[in-house]
C-alpha cells in the first residue's frame, strides 16, 4: 500500500495528474511547478520506486509515463469503504432536499 504514502503529497499527486494525461518529459513536468526541478526530480524518483511512473530515455530526454497497476491497488482497497459513502451522500443529499423545501414554504 505505498501508493496512498507516496501519493499523500500534494506535488506527486499532481504529477501523477499530469501523467494520466500522457508521457511528458521531466522538463515539461517541472514547468507545472513553483519548485526548482531538482525538487521535481526527487518527486518523481519517489513516484518512480513506488511504481507509479516509469521512465525511458529518448536521446537526451528522459520521458515519464504513468503506471497505473499500483493505483488499481490502490482502488481495490478503497473500495470496501465505498459503500460507506454513498450511504452518506445519500443521506446528506436527502437532507439538503428537505431543507430546500422548507425555505420555499417560508
Amino acid at each position: 500500500m505505498q501508493a496512498i504514502e507516496v501519493l499523500a503529497d500534494g506535488t506527486r499527486r499532481r504529477i501523477v495528474e499530469l501523467l494520466a494525461d500522457g508521457e511528458r518529459s521531466a522538463g515539461e513536468l517541472a514547468g507545472e511547478f513553483a519548485v526548482s526541478r531538482p525538487a521535481v526530480s526527487r518527486h518523481l524518483r519517489v513516484l518512480r520506486q513506488a511504481g507509479l511512473v516509469r521512465a525511458r530515455e529518448r536521446g537526451t530526454q528522459r520521458l515519464y509515463s504513468l503506471d497505473p497497476a499500483p493505483l488499481e491497488e490502490l482502488d481495490a482497497w478503497l473500495s470496501r469503504y465505498r459503500g460507506f459513502w454513498t450511504q452518506r451522500l445519500e443521506a446528506l443529499e436527502t437532507q439538503l432536499r428537505r431543507a430546500r423545501r422548507e425555505e420555499g414554504r417560508l
